[in-house]
């Protein structure tokens, strides 16, 4: 989880990399091949979306990421997205509660998390600083590609299909 505020953007999103595909480099000539990725976007819109490594049209063998997009507002055209709380509000006057916490759901995420806390407070953490408008501290990137094996390819953009 990335978290911050004045971030250059905001959104909610869940990646899974995928295990680099063995002799890939080899098939590309040598060429950084990037990880297959599977984005389950949540804000600002939904999509699913799955890059995916994929040979260019001709004769050469040269490497670019495709996707396969599952953009919610571009497979629901006449469909008006609700406001989160307008849905929120119908399920309490149905009388729904699943998209409410529990109070043991409740409890056993406090008791998950108050350590967590306790050490920050403890150890007097200082938060890492980053500049207003950018992807946040560099650390939260150097984390994920140490502890998770998560590696960023900056040549690639999601071509959004609303454009």
């Amino acid at each position: 989880v990335v978290a911050g505020k004045a971030l250059d953007n905001q959104k909610a999103e869940i990646r899974i990399q995928l295990k680099s595909p063995s002799g890939a480099r080899h098939i590309f000539n040598d060429q950084n091949v990037p990880l297959n990725e599977i984005v389950i976007q949540l804000q600002p819109e939904e999509a699913i979306y799955i890059k995916t490594n994929v040979k260019k049209p001709g004769l050469h063998t040269e490497l670019t990421q495709s996707e396969l997009d599952l953009t919610y507002h571009s497979r629901y055209k006449s469909y008006k997205k609700t406001d989160a709380y307008a849905r929120l509000l119908l399920d309490v006057l149905r009388g729904k509660q699943a998209t409410f916490v529990r109070d043991d759901e409740l409890l056993e995420a406090w008791r998950i998390v108050t350590p967590l806390l306790n050490e920050i407070e403890n150890r007097s953490l200082e938060p890492f600083l980053y500049k207003f408008g950018t992807r946040g501290p560099k650390q939260a990137d150097q984390l994920l590609e140490e502890v998770g094996g998560y590696r960023r390819n900056l040549d690639y953009s999601w071509p959004d299909a609303r454009l």
